[in-house]
């Protein structure tokens, strides 16, 4: 590859950006499909595949606000799709459930939103998928770690202008 030809990280950032953008609508129609908003069918994913959690469980998970995650919990359970109970550990805590009706409608979405990625994705060989997740993988950790260095420095320097 000629200097010339050579990706620039911006460039790259744009592709990543314009692609996670089309592909996240596509999956969110995808769960339009089954009646349910992302956040629900995310909550629904988690205690379909993690068993009972509690709010702030699914929450870390799924990546959600406190705010969006209680009013899907709140939905969720108006639909008679989860339930909330006492943990065993924490008396405090409320731990929920799916019902029944709510183990077969996540699995029903699941199963349906999971072709859909499948056809969506078969745009590329096992190979490119392997090497993709491997790039995207070793791209999100060393962000994640920056991150984590800029956090503690910024905990340090607050720490020393309390001081």
């Amino acid at each position: 590859m000629k200097k010339s030809d050579r990706i620039a990280a911006s460039r790259l950032w744009m592709v990543i950006m314009r692609s996670h953008r089309a592909l996240a609508l596509l999956a969110e129609q995808s769960i339009a499909k089954v009646g349910l908003c992302r956040t629900d069918f995310a909550a629904l994913e988690a205690l379909l595949h993690k068993g009972p959690l509690t709010i702030s469980e699914i929450q870390d998970k799924v990546l959600l606000a406190s705010g969006s995650m209680t009013a899907a919990v709140d939905r969720l359970e108006k639909l008679g799709l989860v339930v909330r109970k006492t943990s065993p550990r924490d008396r405090r805590a409320r731990v929920l459930e799916l019902t029944p009706e709510g183990k077969r409608l996540a699995a029903s979405c699941f199963e349906k939103h999971a072709r859909d990625l499948e056809a969506l994705m078969s745009a590329l060989s096992e190979k490119e998928k392997e090497q993709l997740y491997g790039s995207l993988k070793k791209l999100g950790l060393l962000a994640t770690e920056k991150l984590e260095e800029q956090e503690t420095r910024l905990g340090s320097s607050k720490e020393r202008a309390t001081k």
